[in-house]
């Protein structure tokens, strides 16, 4: 539980540092490169997918090599071949 009320001060802590870097760059009161770093950092974080859950365990997950089986597999096409060199295709 006290884990759990330390992330949540963290989190607002970062997210109220973020908000007040935006707020200078918007509002133009003398920023600087620092306020552009945390701005920045904090939207690169943003873009992070961070539910991410190992791949095995997601949900609709492909078992792995299935593309290299489907390659292994060979020609396993039902269109019919190109015709050879002098020959015509059957009008059929």
């Amino acid at each position: 539980m006290e884990a759990r009320i330390v992330r949540w001060v963290v989190g607002l802590g970062l997210g109220a540092v973020w908000w007040w870097a935006v707020l200078r760059i918007a509002l133009g009161q003398g920023t600087g490169v620092l306020e552009g770093a945390v701005a920045a950092g904090g939207w690169g974080l943003s873009l992070l997918p961070v539910h991410c859950v190992p791949k095995g365990q997601a949900a609709g997950a492909l078992p792995t090599g299935r593309w290299g089986a489907a390659w292994r597999a060979g020609d396993v096409t039902r269109a019919s071949p190109h015709p050879r060199s002098g020959e015509e295709s059957d009008p059929s």
